[in-house]
């Protein structure tokens, strides 16, 4: 795996990838000449996590793919967003269309994890013509709820912003001990063992001055101010003519397990459960990304 950078127009995201080249990527020529022979796989990781979570799955993936993996703003390595700015859900849409534009091919494979899949779909659903399949693992229709929801909603994330700001300079000051100290916390959190999540970790925590830090910016916990209607939702999962294949964990969030997909909106959905909870791809690695790779042929020999 090598490190990649891409400028976008008010963001530097960090990442990972099967290949190396200069950084940052700023214009689509600079990798016109690296991008060939294999189609081009994006992956986007979930919320406070970052790109070394699909790292178990480069290797075999990588054989098939051009892989990248990509750091969201205010994630791992990539820039925060502005101080006058939060973390609006839709704007990742905007960077991931951001990104494919820099990539600069025909159309991408993404596989998103969690928040990650939840964008994939969106970006799927506007832009149909520049993805050729969605791999979703612990993540479907994007989050929504009733309308009579929102002045709660608005009220929620308003007071969360104010909690933020009057927290902000004990929350920057917090620290931990030791690596050990943060991989314990992300393994209690998560339920996973420290070699599952270990590299995730070391890519989301600095050191200095003898104490370790986590790098994610702090406005990534308040709450949204506004979130998708159910038939705003349905709307987009209905918008996806790409084929789908929904990973979910055995032990997961048993909201995502569909008896019957179609009757949500999917046009072409198959959905697999493998071993593992939510994080299933850092616990089940071989077996996700063997899925991947099939499902991947499969769709392939009927085109």
């Amino acid at each position: 795996m090598y490190q990649i950078e891409f400028q976008l127009a008010d963001q530097r995201l960090s990442g990972l990838a099967s290949f190396s080249s200069e950084r940052p990527i700023e214009n689509k020529a600079q990798l016109s000449a690296v991008l060939t022979q294999k189609p081009v796989m994006v992956m986007l990781h979930g919320w406070q996590d970052n790109a070394a979570s699909f790292a178990p799955l480069f290797g075999k993936l990588s054989e098939r793919f051009h892989i990248i993996a990509i750091d969201w703003p205010g994630h791992g390595l990539s820039t925060s967003r502005s101080a006058d700015n939060f973390y609006h859900f839709v704007d990742y849409v905007d960077d991931l269309a951001q990104l494919v534009a820099l990539l600069d091919q025909p159309q991408v494979t993404l596989v998103g994890h969690s928040m990650g899949a939840l964008v994939a779909v969106c970006f799927a659903a506007a832009f149909g013509d520049k993805v050729d399949s969605l791999m979703l693992i612990e993540g479907l229709a994007p989050l929504s709820e009733t309308a009579e929801s929102t002045p709660d909603r608005l009220r929620q994330g308003i007071v969360s912003r104010q909690r933020y700001r009057a927290r902000a300079q004990q929350r920057q000051n917090r620290s931990m001990d030791s690596f050990q100290q943060a991989l314990d916390l992300r393994c209690a959190v998560n339920g996973l063992m420290p070699e599952q999540i270990k590299p995730v970790v070391a890519r989301a925590v600095l050191q200095r001055d003898g104490r370790w830090y986590w790098r994610h910016d702090n406005r990534l916990r308040c709450d949204s101010l506004y979130r998708m209607a159910h038939e705003q939702s349905r709307a987009l999962v209905a918008s996806v003519q790409c084929p789908v294949l929904s990973i979910i964990g055995e032990t997961g969030y048993r909201k995502l397990k569909r008896e019957q997909p179609d009757a949500q909106g999917w046009q072409q959905l198959e959905q697999i459960e493998v071993a593992g909870g939510h994080h299933c791809h850092l616990q089940s690695p071989e077996r996700v990304a063997d899925e991947i790779l099939l499902f991947n042929s499969n769709f392939n020999a009927l085109v």
